[in-house]
């Protein structure tokens, strides 16, 4: 018996020890491409990658001289791909002797250049050991994400051993599952690839199971990767086109969307309080305008967990969203070429946008691009260029004339000023890095016989910058609340802003109108109990789904993605509680900087711009604590009340004209209405008030 067990440790000892294989070496170009680097793995013993004997250490040993442009991953023989670290370091230098390890004591997040020792990498590497045979090829890809630094991996290597990471097993959430298959194909910037996608949802209050039957959702996508600095980060954001199974684009209803097909998927990674986008987008709606619809979701791709994303709406022309005319290359005279258009100040080519002929009135020397986002630049014909530019051109005339202030002949012949407000508002609570430079949205309408049509501000979009102190330059490092964000082209960025609002900032009309708006959003949707109760609500809506998604990425207590100033938290609450500091202090700010008189300001009514809102129907008091009564031309169907993640909380009968609905069981917030007659919404209102 004694030589029998014997014989039995020693079997262990020889298939269960270490083992190391040593990877090719090169140069790293800064082209953004892939750079391979390979290791061959062979007779690995046991052969078969698991919690008992699978990968436990990747070693690296690479010059560079900007450590944060890399993004590092290893691939193994079955095409499983784990983010080993993305955008560490910043400008530091080398990742020197630097191993990455599961059983390490801290996260490579959170560590210092060159990285010498043993950190936990960003992914686990559990999702390798997956049963898969750990003989064959194994890739070191590295990929440059910036140009000027370019750098050398000088070794690296791959060990086997005992006690290894599994993968995790995601089973359940409170939140719609999202699961998406495309065969471990590598999901491209562009063009979208074929997927299948699948979404679980049993309604409110209800848990989703993995087991369950895909219930909201069931078909064919086409996925791509969408953003540009966000691509870089390890959670990766999506764009998806619903596909019918000929894999032609056609509509479908998500998650209680209004049917479309084009829709996205926002990582969270660098938003670790996953609602900087969503209370941006909840308040601009909230002023009357379209804003993105969103669900919070949780993402399977190709059977591993990827966290918490926000399912939302792509900004684009359509009835449900910015509710402009249909503009066909066959329309390019008269009333007809006025319009729709949507224009965006972003990154340009020459071959997407034109050059204005205005320089923003603080920096001269600054050119400024529009790129045409609809009709797009492959599709837009001349005349409408010509057209829109002499729009544009026309509006940047009156603005910067002699008589820009006057209300007849001025600058606001030409825009709709109570939208180029809100929008002013929204971007400057949330003191947002990109607000006028990047994402940054105008629209205009076909025209009437006998009315022009004018420039709107918005929809909002991208906030992951936003409500946060960052190292860019002083506007936005401020500490205290302070610094207008409109004023970003003093930071030199990459893209430069028009600057249009310099100049509204001059005359004391807009400033009076900017500030009877603020106090007046001030008194409901920016008042700070409404604020602090969307955030808990969406922070408890979402407490079990945090601890996956942080386990999963491994961010949580690093300063990852925006370099924020503030150390991180390492708790949810504290993020919570960071940001909520934080939105107190720009309030704070905002309430003694914002310039204009108040006085006699005339009660402010929602200014409908685009969607579906119907101004003719009333609902008063608003805010309320006990009952709203709502007035329409309906004298049939039924009234639904629902909360800011989507949810319906109160269905209500309409008998007359004249409906009074008892809210004082809901919790404070801000609420939708939506009027159903005959199974059609007639009419949506995001500024309903409970306290």
């Amino acid at each position: 018996m004694k030589k029998i067990l014997i014989a039995i440790l020693l079997l262990f000892g020889t298939t269960l020890h270490s083992q190391t294989f040593s990877g090719s070496t090169g140069g790293v170009s800064d082209d953004g491409l892939d750079n391979n680097f390979t290791a061959v793995v062979a007779g690995l013993t046991p052969p078969t990658l698991n919690g008992t004997h699978g990968l436990v250490t990747v070693c690296l040993d690479i010059t560079h001289t900007y450590d944060s442009d890399l993004n590092i991953h290893i691939i193994a023989p079955d095409g499983t791909s784990i983010t080993l670290f993305s955008g560490i370091g910043g400008g530091d230098d080398n990742f020197t002797n630097t191993c990455l390890d599961m059983s390490a004591a801290q996260s490579i997040n959170a560590g210092l250049a060159p990285f010498t020792g043993i950190y936990i990498p960003t992914e686990s590497f559990g999702d390798i050991n997956n049963g898969q045979d750990g003989n064959g090829t194994w890739t070191l890809r590295i990929v440059d994400m910036a140009a000027q630094d370019v750098g050398y991996v000088n070794s690296w290597s791959v060990t086997f051993g005992a006690g290894a990471a599994v993968p995790f097993v995601f089973t359940s959430s409170n939140l719609p599952i999202v699961v998406i298959n495309n065969n471990n194909v590598t999901i491209p910037d562009e063009p979208k690839i074929d997927a299948t996608m699948g979404i679980i949802y049993n309604g409110v209050g209800m848990m989703n199971y993995m087991t369950d039957s895909f219930n909201n959702y069931n078909g064919r996508i086409g996925i791509e990767m969408r953003g540009a600095y966000s691509q870089s980060l390890p959670q990766k954001p999506y764009s998806i086109e619903i596909r019918d199974t000929a894999n032609i684009q056609t509509n479908a209803s998500i998650l209680s969307m209004p049917a479309e097909h084009d829709f996205c998927l926002i990582a969270n990674y660098n938003d670790k309080v996953f609602m900087r986008n969503t209370l941006a987008y909840q308040l601009f709606a909230s002023m009357g305008h379209y804003a993105s619809r969103t669900r919070f979701c949780e993402v399977v791709l190709n059977g591993r967990y990827q966290g918490i994303y926000i399912f939302c709406e792509k900004l684009k022309r359509d009835h449900h969203r910015v509710n402009i005319a249909r503009l066909d290359s066959t329309e390019n005279t008269g009333v007809n070429v006025t319009g729709g258009y949507i224009l965006k100040n972003d990154y340009w080519d020459a071959t997407n946008s034109w050059l204005l002929n205005y320089h923003p009135i603080d920096h001269p020397t600054f050119d400024v691009h529009l790129v045409y986002d609809y009709p797009k630049s492959t599709d837009i014909t001349p005349a409408q260029q010509t057209y829109i530019q002499t729009f544009i051109n026309d509006f940047e005339t009156a603005l910067y004339g002699p008589d820009y202030a006057d209300t007849a002949i001025g600058y606001r012949k030409y825009m709709n000023i109570n939208s180029f407000i809100d929008y002013l508002i929204v971007n400057e609570i949330s003191r947002n890095n990109d607000g006028f430079k990047k994402s940054c949205y105008f629209f205009k309408d076909i025209d009437t016989l006998s009315q022009m049509s004018k420039l709107n501000a918005g929809p909002v979009w991208d906030f992951d910058w936003a409500f946060k102190d960052i190292n860019e330059c002083s506007i936005f490092a401020a500490t205290d609340g302070s610094g207008w964000a409109y004023l970003v082209n003093d930071c030199n960025g990459d893209v430069n802003s028009p600057g249009w609002t310099v100049r509204f900032m001059q005359d004391t009309g807009f400033q009076n109108t900017f500030r009877c708006r603020w106090e007046y959003f001030r008194t409901n949707i920016l008042h700070s109990d409404t604020l602090n109760n969307y955030i808990d609500s969406i922070a408890t809506y979402l407490d079990s789904a945090q601890m996956r998604h942080f386990a999963k990425w491994g961010n949580l207590g690093a300063n990852t993605g925006a370099p924020e100033i503030e150390p991180d938290p390492t708790i949810f609450a504290g993020e919570i509680q960071q940001f909520k500091d934080w939105l107190t202090r720009r309030i704070t700010w905002l309430d003694a900087n914002i310039p204009g008189i108040p006085n006699n300001c005339i009660p402010l009514t929602t200014a409908v711009v685009s969607g579906e809102v119907n101004p003719g129907i009333s609902i008063y008091p608003n805010p309320t604590n006990s009952r709203i009564t709502v007035v329409s031309s309906s004298s049939g169907g039924f009234i639904k009340i629902v909360d800011v993640l989507g949810r319906t909380i109160l269905i209500h009968s309409i008998d007359s004209r004249t409906e009074q609905i008892d809210v004082s069981s809901l919790q404070s917030g801000v609420f939708t209405i939506e009027l159903i007659e005959t199974g059609k919404i007639i009419f949506k209102q995001k500024q309903i008030i409970i306290r």
